[in-house]
Parts: structure tokens; sequence; C-alpha cells
């Protein structure tokens, strides 16, 4: 017992803050000792502060407390030291932040080396010791110390949970479930491995072609810009040969007209010398011998010179042709690279600023609007008229019916919007859509080259390889649609303060579509919306 109650006075004597015994014990105005350094390090830490405290019972001081050796503490500690005793536990045994604490110490707390199931509790190994000693605690379970032993405790009952069947034959069961679990991760683990080998050759296939398309684009380009400049240099050079032709015959006729104005003159000096002889029988007798006037060049008419702007009229066509033609190709050549069809598929959006993320700006392709149909608004609005329109010929306008195409080809994602009046059709179609004939080849919505929503008398109508379908929704003037060509999927929205999904169609599409709008009657219009 004299051992015991050293030891104790061991603890009494050791410094919290370093935990071992004191060094030039202090005592601050709260009656706590400190060794000295451990103290004034302490307070240095936040030497800006105006208030000191203590570390253990937190009280305050101010101003900061003068240090002053407590010798007569400092010789009791040195009696200690001599006396060889037992010493405290040492540092390793007591509990960390991270280990399971006895419930039964007080102050600073030891490692708990075993939980009791039934009294839920930890303890170390001195307050362990009950349980082996009484017979009152056999039948309790002891386990590894835990930080969970609530969670025997029936939430319904708050009762300690009793366990019907032994922990073996539980833990087999549990064991089979983790095994099952575990296979089916080391197979996900392994598909998702082969997901990223996939990927990455895909990766590598996309870099493969996108370089080939590149240097066949380069050369194709050249040869394009070959062809322009021999082009060029062949109008160059036709229409300084015609220069030359047509200043040579000029000139050849300038050279006559001169050699007749010369021979003129010189006749009338000779006239002009004969009316001034004053013998009359003089001048009758030179009359007769003056030789008669050659036969007149007839009047030269200049036209207004127009060959060569002929030639300027004919190279603009030729250029407006090729930017009509790059204009119309060129969203096509710029989007033909299909997205990676990668295993994860994007959702569609679910709000109206999710599917802004994939508007389109889509103007209307003139080439190939119905006669009747006036466009409007940048080629954005189409509307019918009474009277046909003054549109050139061309083999892409739609000749029966209120329809027109975008300029735009779209694939990949793809959203847009229609403002409505009247009875319209949103629909899309691939380019090669017949313009004439039958309504089933040339109607949007009535062949396989076309998928059309009618809205007319406030009512919905999906129309698809003239299969009819009829759509229930609320009424709106503008509808929204989406384009994940990839994935196949095509979904109408109707469109007001939120969006309402009228119809969504699944399909595979095989070429780049185009937006389609048809209008009905006149003073009818549909107009697709700036978005952006």
């Amino acid at each position: 017992m004299e051992q015991k109650g050293v030891q104790l006075d061991r603890e009494t004597f050791s410094c919290s803050i370093c935990l071992d015994l004191l060094k030039d014990p202090v005592t601050i105005n709260c009656g706590h000792s400190y060794c000295m350094n451990c103290i004034k390090g302490f307070w240095d830490e936040g030497d800006e502060k105006e208030m000191y405290s203590c570390p253990q019972c937190r009280q305050s001081f101010t101003p900061r407390p003068v240090l002053v050796k407590n010798t007569m503490l400092a010789a009791l500690v040195e009696e200690l030291k001599k006396t060889g005793l037992q010493a405290a536990p040492a540092d390793h045994c007591y509990a960390g932040a991270e280990d399971v604490a006895c419930d039964f110490c007080t102050g600073r707390k030891l490692k708990a080396i075993k939980s009791c199931l039934q009294c839920l509790i930890s303890y170390c190994e001195k307050h362990l010791q009950p349980h082996f000693e009484s017979p009152a605690f056999e039948k309790h379970k002891l386990v590894e110390p835990s930080k969970k032993l609530q969670e025997n405790v029936c939430s319904r009952h708050d009762e300690v949970m009793k366990i019907q069947v032994s922990a073996a034959a539980e833990r087999a069961e549990r064991q089979k479930k983790l095994e099952g679990s575990r296979q089916t991760i080391q197979q996900r683990i392994q598909d998702r491995e082969k997901d990223v080998k996939l990927l990455q050759q895909q990766a590598e296939a996309i870099d493969r072609s996108a370089d080939k398309a590149v240097e066949d684009s380069e050369k194709i380009f050249t040869e394009m810009i070959r062809l322009l400049e021999k082009r060029s240099s062949d109008v160059k050079q036709q229409v300084r040969s015609q220069q030359k032709s047509e200043v040579s015959r000029v000139k050849e006729l300038q050279e006559e007209l001169e050699q007749e104005i010369t021979e003129l003159k010189r006749k009338d000096a000779e006239l002009k010398k004969l009316s001034h002889t004053e013998d009359h029988n003089q001048f009758l007798h030179n009359y007769p011998s003056l030789s008669p006037l050659s036969q007149s060049t007839s009047s030269i008419h200049i036209r207004p010179l127009s060959c060569f702007e002929d030639v300027t009229a004919a190279v603009s066509e030729v250029r407006d042709k090729l930017q009509d033609v790059l204009r119309e190709e060129w969203t096509n050549v710029s989007l033909t690279g299909t997205e990676v069809d990668v295993l994860l598929p994007q959702p569609e959006p679910k709000t109206r600023a999710g599917f802004l993320k994939y508007s389109r700006e889509i103007t209307l392709d003139p080439n190939t609007a119905y006669t009747r149909l006036l466009l409007s608004e940048g080629n954005r609005k189409a509307t019918v008229m009474t009277r046909q329109q003054s549109y050139p010929s061309h083999p892409d306008r739609f000749k029966d019916r209120g329809q027109v195409l975008s300029r735009e080809s779209l694939t990949g994602r793809c959203y847009w919007e229609v403002e409505t009046r009247g009875g319209i059709s949103v629909a899309v179609a691939y380019k090669n859509i017949k313009r004439a004939g039958w309504l089933d080849e040339c109607d949007f919505g009535r062949n396989d080259k076309s998928w059309a929503l009618d809205f007319d008398f406030k009512k919905y109508t999906f129309w698809s390889n003239e299969v009819q379908t009829r759509v229930s929704g609320p009424e709106s003037s503008r509808v929204g649609v989406y384009l994940d060509h990839s994935a196949g999927i095509l979904s109408f929205y109707s469109v007001s303060e939120t969006m309402t999904l009228l119809h969504r169609v699944q399909t595979t599409f095989t070429q780049p579509l185009y937006a389609g709008l048809t209008v009905y009657a006149y003073g009818d219009s549909a107009e697709l919306c700036k978005l952006k």
C-alpha cells in the first residue's frame, strides 16, 4: 500500500503538459503547478493575447503572471526521484485519440484491453480484473476494445440485444455474403478495366482518324487552291488574250479611219483650190479630172463595254455558288465526327437551363422553302403568304407543301425552340427526303426519312413513317426539341414556365438530320427562337 501511495504522489508531481516529473516547478495563481518551460511555452503560443489561462482549470489571469520557481516543490520532486520506486504508466499505456479508453479510469485514462457486450463498458487491465475474479461476471461476453458498444443496444427496447445464434454461425453467414460482394466488386473492377482499355483504344483510334482527316483535308484544300489558282490564271489569260485581240481590232479600225480622214482632207484641199480658180474655162477644164470620192466607211457605233463585266459577273456567280456549297456542307464537315460512344450514356436534361446548354443557332434554307413561304427575321421565321415569293428555281425546293428545312445539319446533342402561330408542324428530316411527288414521300412524318409533331386546333399529333400517335399535353405556343443523335433520342416539349414532355422517340439515326417546319394556312407562322 505504501508503494501505491508513492505512485499516486508521483502522478501528483507530474506536469500535465509534458506528463513527466516537474522540472523547475512553478505554481500559478490558481494553485496548479507546471514545469517552468512548459507553462512558458504554452503561454508564448499566444503571446499577443491579453488574457492567460491555466491549461487544467482554464482560470484566466490579467496581466500575465510572473513565474517564480517553487523551491519546496522542487525539493520534493528531487526526493521522489531518489526513491527509485515504480514509475507511473508509460505514455504508450495511456489512451490516445484513436484508442479505446477505459471507462473506469479517472483523470488521464489508460487504454482499454477488452470491452464487455453485457456491461457496454471498456476496461483497462486493472479494472478488468473483477470480470475474471467474480462469479457474477462469468456469462459476460468480452471482445476486443470497441467504440461502437452502443450499437448492441436495441433502439426499440433500450436493452442489450440478445444474440440468438452463435457468433461463429452468424460470422459464417456474413462471411458468405461478404465474399459474394467481393466477387461482384472484383467483376466490376475487371469490367471497368476493360472499359478503360476500350476507351484508350477509342482515343488512339480518334487520334489516328483525326490525323488522317487533317492530312487528307490539307491535300484536298491544296488541290482546291491549285484548281482555283489555275482557273484564275486561265481567266486572266483569256481576258488578256481577248483584250489584245479587241485592242488590235480597234486600232486597225482606227488606222482605216485616219487614212480616210487624210484622203478626205487631200480631196477637200483640191476642191478648195479649184473653187478659188478665177478663170472660168480653167475651172471647167479641171473639174472633170477630179477623182471621185471613195466609198465612206459606215458609221462607228460604240456599244457599252460589257464583255469583261460578263467575266466578272460569271466569276462572282462561281464565288457565290462556292459560298453556298461551303455554307450548306460546312456543318456536315465540322460535325461528321460522331461522339465517342462511351458505356456511360449522358442522361437527358431535366430543366430548361440544362437543355439550353445544348442550344443550337439554326436558320432556314431559302433554297428549300415552298414558294408561298415568306422567310424573315434573318431566315428564322416562315409565314404563309397568298402570293408566290420570287425564289429562284432550285432542286432542293419543296414543290407541293408549305415546308422548309434548316440550312444547318444536326448531329450530336442539340436543342432548339419554335414559336408557333396557327397550324404548324415541327420536324426533323434527312436531307434526301423527296421534295415533290406523293404526299407520303415528301410530307414530314409520313415516311421513314422524317419525324414530325403536328400542332393544330390545340391538339398534338406525332407522325413517324405514316404512323399517327395522339399526344396530350398543356397548350403552349412554344415547342422545344431535344436531339441526341448518337443515342437515337428525339424529344418534344411544351415550353412555358415549366417544360412538359410531349413525346419521346427512341430509334437509330443513320444520317445527319435537319430541322424542319410546316406552316399550313395563310397568316400562320413558325419561328426558330434565338436562345443565346
